[in-house]
């Protein structure tokens, strides 16, 4: 809780400057991938000047940097810093997910599979330093060469092979070619691996956001450029070479520390970080539950899902209908979101057993409509408002006084919009106001993208074109933003007042004029 904290206080400065919309702790993911596409075209180009041999890859590398400085010298910076910029993406970003506590249960094998994707970054970017053979390259080389001695894999001592220039070859670099192609190629099938569990994954940030970023190293590449340290001489030991520490904060352990020690540590460390997810396990929710005999296959919760968790299915009940949802237990995370998109999730029905085609086992629709009328029984005066919120977000309970009732659920995207038609319509309350995590940031990917598309009218379920779109609230505050939402919440109030009074003056207007007609009659 208190990383989460620390996080979404340091987002709340991030919002301020770059609006929800660019920030870029909202679009983690999605930047890992621009920042790998810039490294794979920016690759692509200085694979064609690269020269294989053992000293002509210093040399081809130089040209690029010197005499093709306009064209070569900056895509070689964009490789190194998008390179650089990729490592603290990916760090970042799976801090910021088990701050978040978005790794336990159904949600675990995003998790699972993300964390060899850092190993395959960290050996592409070695692979790729190696390749550069200047005194930085020699020391990789040597050092990364004495550690694979020291585990008994291999036959013969790979550091013989840079005793003496005389020893190495060209085949040494075409070799690291390879590898440093084959990585990045392995790295981007795990990539697609890791996002088969998401509905509608990010893997483009904004536009802005991406010209912005993109902008921000062009600017670093011809201020600061990538130079090559002097070129490698196996026949003298170098001093001092600047570390990338992106890439390298293990090599001066290295040279303390037996090999077998450190693979053994990188090894324990590796699993330890993959089995985060199950230390201690989450708590296993109910997940959703389809109710045939008011399904009628229209889709959307599949459609609606944001983890693949509900498909179409042929009917097995013997309907008319030809479709059918069925809920993947493996892959749901009960949010409910499915739920909110549901047809038949609809508080007006009366003459049957409120039970939609679809709905979660320990927070039944049928439970929120309940919530909905006892919330608005203990309202008193003339600005009455039902909030509804996450469970993720503020603590509703301190929400509610005699004149706001709170009503909470695992994610407001599992709100159908017909409940705010029913408040507002019964006179329940006199507005709605919804909050629930970040714009920008839902705790389940998409709740709030879908509450605001259906409220707009631009996804199904739409709200009734009959509500007053005045008396609908919202204020999307996270843990964080409880200053504001009061605030936000209590300038609502104020309109609702105003619009009371303008709806009370009107109605005067218009009985007072009955009366005129009435009496020349």
């Amino acid at each position: 809780m208190l990383l989460r904290t620390l996080f979404e206080h340091i987002e709340d400065w991030f919002d301020v400057v770059f609006g929800a919309k660019w920030n870029p702790f909202y679009q983690l993911g999605a930047l890992g991938w621009f920042y790998y596409w810039i490294v794979v075209i920016s690759g692509f180009y200085l694979y064609i000047f690269f020269d294989t041999g053992v000293t002509q890859a210093y040399q081809s590398l130089e040209y690029l940097t010197h005499e093709q400085w306009y064209a070569g010298g900056i895509m070689r910076s964009l490789h190194r810093y998008a390179s650089d910029a990729l490592v603290v993406m990916m760090i970042v970003h799976l801090l910021r997910e088990f701050a978040m506590d978005r790794f336990r249960s159904p949600r675990w094998f995003a998790w699972f599979t993300g964390v060899p994707m850092l190993w395959l970054v960290f050996a592409a970017g070695i692979s790729g330093y190696w390749m550069v053979w200047d005194q930085l390259a020699q020391y990789i080389a040597i050092t990364t060469a004495e550690f694979l001695d020291a585990v008994p894999l291999f036959g013969e001592a790979i550091a013989r092979n840079f005793l003496t220039d005389a020893k190495l070859s060209g085949r040494f670099f075409t070799l690291m070619v390879f590898v440093h192609i084959a990585l990045p190629l392995f790295l981007l099938f795990v990539m697609w691996i890791h996002i088969q569990r998401h509905a509608t994954p990010k893997v483009n940030p904004p536009k802005e956001l991406a010209i912005a970023t993109l902008s921000m190293l062009l600017i670093l590449s011809f201020i600061k450029p990538a130079l090559s340290q002097a070129p490698a001489d196996l026949s003298i030991v170098p001093t001092t070479v600047n570390l990338d520490w992106f890439y390298m904060p293990i090599y001066p352990i290295m040279n303390n520390v037996s090999g077998l020690t450190v693979l053994i540590a990188l090894i324990v460390a590796t699993l330890l970080l993959m089995m985060v997810p199950w230390m201690p396990p989450g708590k296993r929710v109910p997940v959703a539950v389809v109710h045939l005999d008011n399904c009628n296959g229209c889709s959307r919760c599949a459609a609606d899902c944001p983890f693949s968790a509900i498909d179409m299915a042929p009917r097995s009940d013997g309907s008319a209908y030809k479709l059918e949802a069925v809920v993947d237990a493996n892959h749901c995370v009960s949010c409910g979101i499915c739920v909110g998109s549901c047809p038949t999730a609809t508080p007006f029905r009366t003459k049957s057993e409120l039970s939609p085609g679809i709905e979660l086992p320990e927070d039944k629709i049928k439970e929120l409509r309940e919530k909905t009328v006892a919330a608005s029984s203990k309202l008193t005066g003339d600005d009455r408002v039902i909030v509804y919120g996450c469970q993720n977000s503020l603590d509703p309970s301190k929400m509610a006084d005699a004149k706001v009732g709170v009503v909470t659920m695992p994610c407001i995207g599992m709100l159908p919009p017909s409940f705010i038609d029913f408040v507002l319509s019964k006179k329940l309350a006199e507005g709605v106001f919804l909050t629930g995590c970040r714009q920008g940031d839902c705790g389940y990917r998409l709740g709030i993208k879908w509450t605001d598309a259906r409220l707009a009218g631009q996804r199904d379920p739409r709200i009734r074109k009959r509500v007053n779109q005045d008396r609908i609230g919202k204020y999307w505050a996270g843990m964080t933003r409880r200053k504001e939402f009061f605030k936000e919440l209590t300038a609502f109030r104020l309109r609702l007042n105003k619009l009371d009074s303008a709806q009370l003056e009107d109605q005067n207007k218009t009985n007072n004029s009955s009366e005129k007609d009435n009496a020349q009659v």
